[in-house]
């Protein structure tokens, strides 16, 4: 926990790779100060088929899922650095956002829990 996946038209993977991209979002989550470095976990889903808003544009959406607890305040400000860092990494992709969702404690499971 937390995790982050970016999903990404193929083509942004030219201007930076899958590396730099998981290396960066890790280390942007990290300065958020919400959680254990140890935990964060970053995932990115190239796409070679896709629209965006019925064309075809590069684009990155980070979906993060995060444990319940912290503020609006402060997953909006999450958003704001994730997608402020893919911003000044992808200045040409104009499609970048970011979204966070929240898992609640009483139905997580993991290994470590059974």
């Amino acid at each position: 926990m937390p995790h982050f996946v970016v999903d990404c038209s193929e083509e942004v993977l030219n201007i930076h790779g899958e590396e730099e991209i998981i290396e960066q979002v890790h280390i942007v989550a990290n300065s958020s100060g919400l959680f254990d470095e140890n935990d964060i976990k970053v995932r990115v889903n190239p796409f070679k088929k896709y629209t965006v808003g019925n064309k075809r544009e590069p684009f990155i959406h980070v979906f993060s899922s995060i444990m319940q607890g912290r503020t609006t305040e402060q997953k909006a400000s999450l958003s704001r650095l994730v997608v402020s860092k893919l911003v000044a990494m992808f200045p040409d992709v104009v499609n970048i956002a970011m979204n966070v969702s929240e898992f609640e404690k009483a139905t997580y499971c993991n290994r470590k829990m059974l």
